[in-house]
């Protein structure tokens, strides 16, 4: 079972933390350099605390993070950054955490990947076809990056 908890500003050293894996991971598809401190360049959170429309979430297993999601809601709902931790990897908790945000934030979606993480790809399309029924859309932009796109009021229970 995966929990959603909403990130809140006092928890922002924890989600940077968190963000630090991530950007590790990452760098197997596109050239990012560690800052001089040895660590990557934290993300700017502070929007996350004063616009409406932009959510982080800690991904919870039994009490332990796994991993993050952040969102923009709106029209489309865009999901931002997404990350389980490679332990929690092939146990579905991505699958269960990517349900329950377009539970949560209902409407027209869209998932971008960048053109070498293939492994996104396959993950989004996977959750995005068995979520759908296979009732969505998918793109290249100019870059090269998979869009895939699809609207929850479509969706047959």
């Amino acid at each position: 079972m995966i929990d959603l908890v909403r990130v809140k500003q006092e928890d922002e050293a924890t989600l940077q933390n968190l963000i630090q894996f991530y950007i590790y991971e990452f760098t197997v598809f596109q050239e990012i350099k560690l800052e001089e401190n040895g660590s990557y360049a934290p993300f700017d959170l502070k929007p996350y605390w004063s616009e409406l429309d932009l959510h982080a979430f800690f991904l919870v297993n039994d009490g332990e993070l796994a991993g993050f999601a952040m969102l923009e809601s709106g029209e489309p709902n865009v999901i931002l950054e997404f990350f389980i931790l490679r332990k929690f990897y092939r146990r579905g908790f991505g699958k269960m955490a990517a349900v329950q945000l377009f539970g949560e934030f209902p409407g027209k979606w869209q998932i971008t990947q960048v053109e070498k993480n293939e492994p996104a790809r396959s993950f989004w399309r996977k959750v995005i076809g068995d979520y759908t029924g296979g009732n969505f859309m998918e793109r290249c932009d100019e870059y090269n990056r998979s869009i895939q796109e699809f609207d929850t009021s479509l969706i047959l229970t």
